[in-house]
């Protein structure tokens, strides 16, 4: 994967050889594990027609109503059916500052019950958003609490039972940015230069309409989308761009990369920044994970053109066009935040948690009305995720966030965007991760799961309580 540490010479140096060696950027053609790329990806290059990129609006948690409903939304050349919060997809990005009141009322405008979680946000279990809250065609939900953690890309979708794959895949998503006084004094790249980025794919009907076709295996789309638009493109000044990126995908795993190998500077992941910056060429993210990614355009020139690329799938996802030189340099300092280690000499309680073919966790189905473990308050615990069949696994866990410690079996080792904090690890074939966890925000009942939401939906689930 290539990671090392940068200084930004460096990093202006390797991005313009990148360019210099694939003219527009291009990637030589690979797809999943060096196979060539779909077909269609290939056959489309040099011929797609692109649309602009859409930036969902910018929102404060306080006194927001969010509705979820059906909404008719344009996916670049062509409308589709969805189902969306506050009629965008994704939905509107709600920006908070640590330390913030979210007072937030979701109205359920669906034809079948919903409840919204807030993945990442530390909340008690009334405002978790878990399954057995859901609300019914035409009810209410009022969620009120602080917003009490450090800065970091969240994000909120819907959490009823055995519908959660449906309402994500039909378009309820979108991005919490949570800011804080430490990552404002960083002089990180923000308004236009600050980009959300929600990767995701979709199968379209005949109509023309996204359609949900799930498997026990997980949902396969047939085709990318980047902020709910096909073929889209970005115009890019010559300067520092902070792209914060989400992989709103059901089950998709992608394999980022940019033009040829163009390099990219990764801030942070699912719980904020890294210690220091990383430079990368490649980045795996599982569906729930999060990136904070920097890239540099500097070295170009206007008429450049460089290609946000998919090398499991083969997808071109976003282009970037080079429209205007600009003179603003940007910087990025080599420490970015200062992160307290959770210690093994610490650990407690050791638990395992095998994830059994398609709907099991330790043998068990989800049962909603069940507790399954109890964890103590402010406890430091050694968790082992094992995979049983069936995988790859994204496990996700509410209630608080993670330090991943060990990755053995399948690719044996631990990646960079897998540093700092984590609510989403995952897992791949034969692989065994160990994470250390502690509960220190909240007593109350959580959620332990796959996010590979067909698999969740089929029973992939556990209850637990922190007591």
């Amino acid at each position: 994967m290539n990671p090392r540490p940068v200084d930004r010479r460096t990093f202006v140096r390797l991005a313009g050889g990148a360019i210099a060696a694939g003219g527009v950027g291009w990637l030589t053609d690979v797809g999943p594990h060096g196979s060539p790329p779909s077909v269609s990806a290939a056959a489309a290059r040099g011929t797609v027609t692109r649309y602009p990129l859409f930036i969902p609006p910018i929102v404060s948690p306080a006194g927001l109503t969010l509705t979820a409903q059906p909404s008719t939304i344009d996916l670049g050349g062509g409308t589709s059916n969805a189902w969306t919060y506050n009629g965008s997809m994704p939905g509107p990005t709600i920006m908070a500052h640590s330390g913030d009141l979210a007072t937030i009322q979701l109205v359920n405008g669906l034809p079948e019950e919903t409840i919204t979680h807030w993945h990442g946000m530390l909340v008690d279990e009334f405002n978790d958003g878990h399954p057995r809250f859901a609300i019914v065609p035409g009810g209410t939900y009022t969620y009120q609490f602080p917003v009490q953690q450090r800065a970091a890309l969240n994000w909120y979708h819907p959490h009823p039972h055995m519908l959660t794959g449906e309402q994500v895949n039909l378009g309820l998503a979108g991005a919490f940015v949570v800011r804080d006084d430490e990552e404002a004094a960083l002089g990180l790249p923000t308004g236009p230069y600050e980009v959300p980025l929600v990767v995701r794919d979709a199968t379209l009907n005949r109509s023309g309409n996204l359609q949900y076709k799930p498997t026990s295996g997980g949902f396969d789309g047939k085709l990318p989308l980047v902020n709910g638009i096909r073929n889209p493109f970005l115009s890019v000044d010559t300067t520092l761009y902070r792209f914060r990126i989400l992989n709103g995908s059901n089950a998709r795993i992608y394999r980022l990369t940019i033009g040829n190998a163009f390099p990219m500077m990764l801030l942070g992941n699912d719980g904020g920044l890294l210690e220091t910056p990383i430079m990368v060429t490649q980045i795996d993210v599982a569906p729930a994970e999060r990136l904070d990614v920097i890239v540099d355009f500097s070295g170009l020139t206007v008429g450049d053109r460089v290609m946000l690329r998919d090398l499991r799938a083969g997808w071109d996802l976003l282009e970037f066009r080079v429209a205007t030189s600009v003179t603003t340099a940007g910087t990025v300092p080599a420490s970015l935040s200062t992160i307290t280690k959770l210690l093994m000499a610490d650990v407690a309680t050791t638990r395992d948690f095998s994830f059994d073919g398609m709907s099991k966790i330790n043998g068990q189905s989800y049962d909603m009305n069940r507790i399954d473990f109890s964890v103590p308050f402010d406890q430091t615990e050694l968790w082992r995720f094992h995979t049983n069949g069936n995988a790859p696994h994204p496990v996700h866990v509410h209630g608080a966030s993670f330090q991943v410690q060990s990755r053995r079996g399948g690719r044996g080792m631990l990646f960079p965007w897998e540093a700092g904090w984590k609510d989403t690890v995952l897992l791949e074939d034969g692989e065994s991760v160990e994470v250390l966890i502690r509960f220190s925000a909240y007593r109350g009942q959580y959620l332990l799961h796959c996010h590979k939401l067909e698999h969740e939906d089929m029973g992939m689930m556990a209850n637990f309580e922190v007591i």
